[in-house]
């Protein structure tokens, strides 16, 4: 397969196949097989958005595996759910990575220049909230977002959003994240014209039932313009906020 690649790169040079055509043959060509771990460097051509590494359950061997090989290929990296065991022994091995506990995310230490000129606004109800918020903001922020926050902002003292209500338009999407009866996104979807994504949080008592009855709460709403993800997926959240703000900046 890296044969036909480079005979293709060859017609690019020669001017016997368009970028465009280049592309297209690219965006079907298969991941890079290291063994027991198959890395889909392709995805961004595909989803224009790189694949990102899932790291709960997956070895500090394998996880070293994959981060060489993003170094090799100059490659970010982004790895999600990771502990902070894990992370510590990575960080010490790979100087160039930074681990970041709230969001239980690790990437490269590196400035991440936003290609879109939309912004995405990460809301939390309660401070509780802020880990899966973290992974969603973090997660924006890598793929070339311009990313704010502002947390704490629940209904249980609703003028703290509706301080808010003239800049939510201000925004292409809105991640909104909350555990308990699950209200702010039915709430901010109300006041504003912006797409908004729900984050049911595991935050609550015993009837929240691990999330469940704030996930439900979020799918039955009666506030248009509203999607929902699954219980703390706040990357989940943060992928389909950059594939619209793609959309809206003419990048999709």
């Amino acid at each position: 397969m890296e044969e036909i690649l480079k005979e293709k790169i060859k017609l690019l040079k020669e001017g016997k196949l368009s970028e465009e055509e280049f592309y297209k043959i690219i965006e079907h060509f298969p991941y890079k097989d290291i063994g027991d771990i198959k890395l889909d460097f392709h995805r961004k051509f595909r989803r224009g958005l790189p694949e990102v590494i899932y790291g709960s359950g997956k070895t500090t061997e394998q996880l070293r595996k994959i981060i060489n090989k993003f170094e090799e290929l100059s490659e970010n990296v982004l790895i999600t759910r990771i502990n902070q065991e894990k992370a510590e022994e990575l960080t010490g091995e790979f100087k160039s990575l930074k681990y970041y506990p709230k969001g239980n995310i690790l990437t490269f230490d590196r400035d991440i220049k936003s290609s879109l000129e939309g912004k995405i606004l990460v809301l939390t109800a309660g401070a509780s909230d802020e880990n899966v918020a973290e992974e969603a903001f973090l997660s924006a922020k890598y793929f070339g977002n311009i990313v704010e926050k502002e947390y704490d902002v629940g209904v249980a003292c609703i003028n703290r959003i509706l301080d808010l209500r003239e800049k939510l338009n201000d925004y292409s999407v809105l991640i909104v994240v909350a555990g308990m009866e699950g209200a702010l996104p039915s709430v901010v979807a109300g006041l504003t014209s912006t797409p908004v994504i729900a984050v049911p949080t595991s935050v609550g008592y015993g009837a929240n039932l691990g999330g469940i009855a704030a996930l439900l709460s979020m799918l039955n709403s009666c506030a248009g313009g509203m999607s929902v993800v699954n219980i703390d997926n706040g990357f989940g959240a943060a992928f389909q906020a950059t594939l619209i703000n793609r959309k809206i900046c003419g990048k999709g």
